[in-house]
């Protein structure tokens, strides 16, 4: 059994993972000028030519998604993370929910922050708030869709458990 700190430490990789990732992201490298270099050939090869005109508004709504999606994971990594931390306090879903989502939101949003920050710095990169916006959007719809998976499969845990009521004694006929 691994230790109570290897075991935080292995709940804690995805949100190293996506922290990883966006810092990859946030660099020059990965500027809408160089992501069009590779994903136009990829869309050619898997749709057919594209107008210059048309793929800039499809590599636009690509880099949105792109964004969307992946702090919408990076956020559910920190989920994975805060509640690991916080498990041996607050056995309850509910109260786990309650306390975790919040921080898991906070984390991705001073990510996406820093982000945007270090992004008005670097030559080819572009800075809006409206980015971060995007991203903290992404993270709330995924601890949604999070929400709703995890008010089902508590039902379904608690539909499964067999009754703790006592049958009620048969009386006997005299």
């Amino acid at each position: 059994m691994p230790s109570r700190r290897l075991n935080l430490f292995l709940h804690w990789i995805p949100a190293m993972i996506g922290i990883v990732v966006i810092l990859i992201e946030s660099t020059a490298t990965m500027s809408a000028e160089n992501t069009s270099r590779w994903l136009l050939p990829l869309w050619v090869k898997l749709f057919g030519p594209i107008t210059p005109e048309h793929w800039a508004e499809v590599h636009h709504y690509i880099r949105k998604t792109g964004h969307f999606v992946g702090y919408g994971l990076v956020s559910l990594g920190f989920f994975e993370g805060w509640r690991a931390t916080f498990s041996e306090r607050l056995r309850q879903h509910g109260a786990i929910f309650a306390l975790v989502a919040p921080l898991a939101l906070v984390s991705t949003l001073a990510l996406a922050g820093w982000d945007e920050w270090h992004q008005s710095f670097l030559p080819g990169r572009t800075s809006k708030l409206s980015d971060v916006g995007l991203d903290f959007s992404g993270a709330v719809v995924a601890h949604v869709i999070l929400l709703l998976v995890l008010v089902i499969v508590w039902r379904l845990r608690a539909r499964s458990k067999p009754s703790t009521r006592r049958a009620r004694p048969v009386s006997s006929q005299v």
